[in-house]
C-alpha cells in the first residue's frame, strides 16, 4: 500500500514539473529568432568587406535571418575583434576574424584583450588569398635576388611601406629582413590604399600587399610583382614565383578568414553556423564573389578551423621573436 502510494505521488510530481517548465521550454525560440550582428574589425572598403558581404548572404539564405555587419575599426583589429570576445555567448554577435587580428595583433600587443584561442569558439574558416612582395615598375629589380642584393650593398636606402605597426603587411616585411639579411627602412601607413600610393610615387621601394588590392597596378604596368607568399602560385599570377622558389627558405604566408563566436557559445549552435557557411562557401554565385578579390573558399570543421588558428597565433609569435620585435 505504501509502495503504491509512493510510486502515485512520484507519478505525480513529475507530471507537475512537467507542466511547469513545458511551456518555458515551448517559449525557447529557434535559434536564429533575430538578426545576426557580424562585426569586421577594420573601416569599411577592401576585401574583407566583400567577405562579409558573402557570410551576411549565406546565412541570410540558409537560416532566413538578417546579417548585419558593423566595422569597429581600432587599435590594429583588436577593438572589434575584443568587442566579441566580451559579447554574450548567445550566437548573436559574429567576428570576421582574419590573421591580421587573430595572429599579428595577439603577437606584437602585450594586452590585446583577447587570447585568440580561449576567447573565442572557431566556427568555420571561410577563405585563404596570398599576398605579393611588389615594388614600383620604374625599379631594375626583375627578381627577389637582384633586390636583396641591392640592399644588401645599400643598407638602410630602401624603404618598406606597411598599413601600421604591428600590421601583418609590416611582419611580413620583417619576416623577409629576418629570412634574407636586407637591410630595409619601414615606413607604417593608416591602409593598403597608402601604400600602394606609396609604390607608385616611389617613396617606398617595396610592400607586402593583398593582391586584390595590387592587381590593377600590376596589369596597368606600374607596379611589378617580385613574388607570391603562397606555398604554390596564384593563377591570377602565374608567372610570379614563389617566395621559395625565389630563394627565401620557408617564407609562406596568406591572409585567412574566418567566422568565431564568444567563448561558451552553444555547440549546437557553432555546428548549425559551420554547415551553413560550408555549404554556402560551395555555391556558385559565391564563389564568384570571392573571384574578385582573388580569394579561395577554405571550408573547414569548427575543430579543423580552432586547430588552425592556435597553430597560425604560435607561427606568427615565433616570426615576431625571430625579427626581434618587441611587443608594445
Amino acid at each position: 500500500m505504501c509502495r503504491t502510494f509512493a510510486l502515485a505521488a512520484s507519478a505525480t510530481f513529475i507530471v507537475l514539473l512537467a507542466a511547469a517548465i513545458g511551456p518555458a521550454w515551448a517559449q525557447e525560440p529557434a535559434y536564429p529568432a533575430r538578426n545576426i550582428k557580424l562585426i569586421v574589425p577594420f573601416g569599411p572598403g577592401g576585401p574583407t568587406d566583400v567577405i562579409a558581404r558573402a557570410v551576411s548572404q549565406i546565412l541570410r539564405n540558409a537560416l532566413g535571418q538578417s546579417v548585419v555587419t558593423e566595422n569597429k575599426p581600432g587599435a590594429g583589429g583588436a577593438l572589434g575583434t575584443r568587442f566579441v570576445a566580451q559579447a554574450d555567448p548567445d550566437g548573436y554577435t559574429l567576428l570576421l576574424g582574419t590573421v591580421a587580428t587573430l595572429s599579428a595583433v595577439p603577437a606584437v600587443q602585450k594586452n590585446p584583450g583577447f587570447d585568440p584561442v580561449k576567447s573565442f569558439a572557431a566556427v568555420a574558416k571561410l577563405t585563404e588569398s596570398t599576398t605579393v612582395l611588389a615594388i614600383p615598375a620604374q625599379l631594375p629589380f626583375r627578381t627577389v635576388a637582384e633586390l636583396v642584393a641591392h640592399a644588401k650593398a645599400n643598407p638602410g636606402k630602401l624603404n618598406y611601406g606597411s598599413a601600421g605597426v604591428g600590421n601583418q603587411t609590416q611582419l611580413n616585411a620583417e619576416l623577409f629582413k629576418f629570412k634574407t639579411g636586407a637591410d630595409i627602412v619601414h615606413i607604417p601607413y593608416k591602409s593598403g590604399a597608402e601604400m600602394v600610393a606609396s609604390l607608385l610615387a616611389n617613396e617606398t621601394q617595396l610592400a607586402f600587399l593583398d593582391m586584390s588590392i595590387l592587381l590593377p597596378q600590376i596589369e596597368a604596368g606600374k607596379i611589378r610583382a617580385l613574388a607570391v607568399t603562397s606555398r604554390v602560385r596564384h593563377p591570377a599570377m602565374p608567372d610570379a614565383p614563389t617566395m621559395i622558389e625565389s630563394g627565401v627558405p620557408e617564407f609562406s604566408a596568406v591572409f585567412w578568414t574566418g567566422v568565431l563566436a564568444p567563448a561558451e557559445t552553444p555547440q549546437p549552435i557553432v555546428d548549425k553556423l559551420n554547415a551553413a557557411l560550408n555549404r554556402g562557401l560551395d555555391a556558385p554565385d559565391i564563389r564568384e564573389l570571392l573571384s574578385r578579390i582573388k580569394a579561395e573558399a577554405k571550408p573547414a570543421s569548427p575543430r579543423e578551423f580552432a586547430d588552425y588558428v592556435a597553430s597560425e597565433a604560435q607561427k606568427w609569435r615565433d616570426a615576431v621573436k625571430l625579427a626581434g620585435i618587441e611587443a608594445e
